[in-house]
């Protein structure tokens, strides 16, 4: 083998990560190497791992922009025979968080369908930590999924550079995303509100580096206009049962009647919280959480909330990986990845006047 043998071995990659430009002290990947040899990334990680694979030409072309690049070797990806783990990080923000719970499942039943071992971090909620996590694990993966990264795009697309890379409930350029359609949920939502009464709702946000939070803000607003109803958005930084409790004055003094928060975590702490104000849940306030976790209809009265398809993300994710390492295009996602309202008795009609 070459002395310029791979950092890691990625066989198969997609022609589309060939035109990434690489950022300022970066190492190189093997799309560098491809770009300045003219050829596909799979022809390179053919010719670094199994030199018997490409022409002699072509494999003189490989190592000469290999070297030119300083492509640095990987001890534990050259000890084996392929440059694979059979590794696959996934890092999510809150591991206490239950709405990682079907993710992680859904992931590691399809990772383990195909012979690979799934990598846990968690990042805390916190930017610096998830790249730190990032930065330990990438060498001895053969991908990472980011559920709900705080990263900045810049963070996302430079670790995409130099291994597969998707990202759960975030679109980011140039980097594979897997994000629930949330129209039909958000829809029946505030269908179901303005259907028993409610003139005005409130939304309970999650964190300001939230992207999904966003998105969900966005929909629920747009929904909420073609309804005739009147949204307000409250802000609440931490995505816990705490912050829903934290949101309960500002829900209390704006006056809604009806309130969807952002996940299911936050719909609980803020039930609890009103309850204990003597506000009754849903004579005075109905209130609509998001993802269904785990505990969702344990509470009194059993939490409405809008249905996300965690397994089916968490497999999509991990299929989206082994598609980029094969070159191949994914199968899409069981059910398409649509959200619905689950009707409990946290909703009811709209308080009279």
């Amino acid at each position: 083998m070459s002395q310029n043998a791979p950092q890691h071995a990625e066989p198969g990659a997609e022609a589309a990560h060939v035109g990434r430009s690489r950022p300022s002290g970066a190492p190189a990947t093997i799309y560098d190497i491809a770009k300045a040899a003219g050829v596909n990334a799979s022809t390179v990680s053919r010719a670094l791992s199994n030199p018997g694979r490409v022409s002699v030409k072509t494999q003189k072309k490989i190592e000469d922009a290999a070297a030119e690049l300083n492509y640095q070797v990987n001890t534990f990806a050259r000890a084996l025979p392929t440059g694979r783990t059979n590794t696959v990080g996934l890092i999510v923000s809150d591991i206490t968080n239950p709405m990682y719970f079907d993710v992680i499942r859904g992931a590691e039943a399809a990772a383990s369908e195909r012979n690979y071992t799934l990598l846990l971090a968690e990042s805390a909620e916190s930017a610096e930590t998830e790249l730190l996590a990032a930065k330990r694990i990438i060498s001895t993966v053969d991908g990472i999924i980011l559920a709900s990264p705080r990263l900045s795009d810049d963070q996302i697309q430079e670790l995409a550079g130099r291994k597969p890379v998707v990202v759960l409930n975030r679109s980011v350029r140039d980097v594979h995303s897997v994000v629930a359609e949330i129209q039909t949920g958000v829809s029946e939502a505030v269908r179901h509100l303005a259907g028993l009464g409610h003139k005005k709702l409130a939304y309970v946000a999650g964190p300001e580096r939230s992207w999904m939070s966003g998105h969900r803000w966005e929909s629920i607003r747009e929904r909420c206009q073609w309804s005739s109803l009147e949204v307000e958005k409250i802000s609440s930084g931490n995505p816990t049962v705490e912050g829903g409790r934290q949101a309960a004055a500002s829900v209390r003094s704006g006056g809604a009647t009806a309130v969807i928060c952002y996940n299911d975590l936050m719909a609980i702490g803020l039930m609890r919280e009103l309850q204990l104000a003597g506000v009754q849940v849903p004579g005075d306030v109905s209130i609509v959480g998001f993802d269904n976790i785990f505990g969702s209809d344990f509470t009194t009265p059993p939490l409405s909330t809008i249905k996300s398809p965690l397994r089916d993300a968490g497999a999509a994710s991990l299929a989206l990986i082994l598609a980029d390492l094969a070159g191949t295009s994914p199968p899409p996602p069981r059910g398409g990845l649509s959200t619905e309202l689950v009707i409990r008795g946290s909703s009811g009609p709209a308080p009279s006047v």
